[in-house]
Formats: C-alpha cells, structure tokens, sequence
C-alpha cells in the first residue's frame, strides 16, 4: 500500500489594503503581490478564526472574492496581546 505524499503549503506574504467600520471590524480591500500587481477584492464571503488541523496560523481567514475566485487571505497575529493591531497578511500556495 502507498502512502499518499504529504502536500506542501507555503506561505506568501503579501501585501494588504484594508478599511475598519466604526465597530473595527476589519475589511480587506485589495491585495498587493510582490511583483507589484494590484486586485481589488470583490467582497468577504466569510471570516473565521484560522487555526486548523492543516493550517498552525494565530490569526483570522478571510474567504474572499478576487477576480471572480473564491480564494483564502490570512492575518498572522504577531503578538497576542495586540490581536487587532500587529499582524501580517499571507495566501497559501503549494511548494513544489
């Protein structure tokens, strides 16, 4: 019997435009790529804490809509004790 290959995810930091409502609930607006490429994020389908069984993150996952695709933007926390504030934002993409 094989045993099925382990994917490998990594992380990418990117970068993220983002707007708070008057409770401070933050809203990403738009996504940066290193290589400078903009796109506006369409909507927020949904917002979950991001700690899983696949995924250690400290932090919160935004399902959101990007050029008509469904995709996943995390917010790493840095410090625990500013969980609003410090973080940093990343996408999951498979290593090769």
């Amino acid at each position: 019997m094989a045993i099925p290959k382990r994917i490998k995810i990594e992380r990418v930091y990117v970068k993220v435009a983002s707007e708070f409502d008057s409770t401070g609930y933050m809203q990403p607006t738009s996504i940066t790529w290193a290589d400078g490429r903009t796109f506006p994020i369409e909507t927020v389908r949904d917002f979950r804490p991001a700690g899983t069984a696949d995924n250690d993150c400290n932090g919160d996952c935004f399902t959101v809509l990007i050029q008509g695709q469904e995709k996943h933007l995390f917010f790493e926390h840095i410090d625990p004790l500013f969980t609003g504030r410090l973080g940093r934002w990343y996408v999951e993409r498979t290593a090769q």
